[in-house]
């Protein structure tokens, strides 16, 4: 069975600090957390605190901040956690790679799109959502062949947004090597 600590390292990995693009349609972020799609998160209580002080974002790694830093930390994993592990159904997957690929895609493109396009890979009615049926599928599927069609339909997704939305094209790099990473 996979575990979250794993798959939630390697997504901080790609979601970095915090960052306020005006070209981002989530806007304000901090680890992939976005305000506008989550403005009742209460990290944005303690992040709001330290913006009021000289240094920000620098103050989110300073050392003196680092009891603020444990309770943002918490709060990052409690998130991941519930509205996007516990909704992929992350602990019945039984390989660690195809769970993390799942996972990081949920946070990036939702959780009804991973859980479609992984449905559509694996050959089950694509509904978005993820029950026994899906679950058994997922893991019946061969993994590498799993990850391989996973990466291309996500590729694909990609460049559709590109391409109604023309801004985005600066993500796409980023987004190809974050898909790529999660084949080994």
């Amino acid at each position: 069975m996979a575990k979250f600590e794993n798959a939630l390292e390697l997504l901080l990995a790609h979601e970095g600090g915090y960052s306020n693009d005006p070209d981002d349609p989530g806007g304000e972020t901090y680890k992939g957390i976005a305000r506008k799609m989550q403005p009742d998160w209460l990290g944005w209580h303690i992040i709001d605190l330290l913006k009021k002080q000289p240094g920000f974002p620098d103050l989110l790694f300073a050392k003196h901040e680092v009891e603020i830093n444990k309770q943002l930390q918490y709060e990052v994993k409690s998130f991941y956690y519930s509205n996007f592990w516990m909704k992929i159904s992350g602990d019945k997957i039984d390989i660690q790679q195809v769970a993390e690929s799942i996972f990081d895609f949920a946070v990036n493109a939702g959780i009804g799109v991973s859980i479609s396009l992984s449905q559509s890979v694996v050959g089950v009615t694509a509904d978005g959502i993820i029950g026994p049926k899906t679950i058994e599928a997922i893991n019946r599927f061969d993994a590498r062949q799993f990850l391989s069609a996973f990466a291309l339909t996500k590729i694909v997704r990609y460049v559709n947004i590109c391409i109604k939305r023309p801004v985005s094209k600066k993500y796409f790099f980023g987004w190809v090597v974050r898909t790529l990473n999660h084949i080994k």
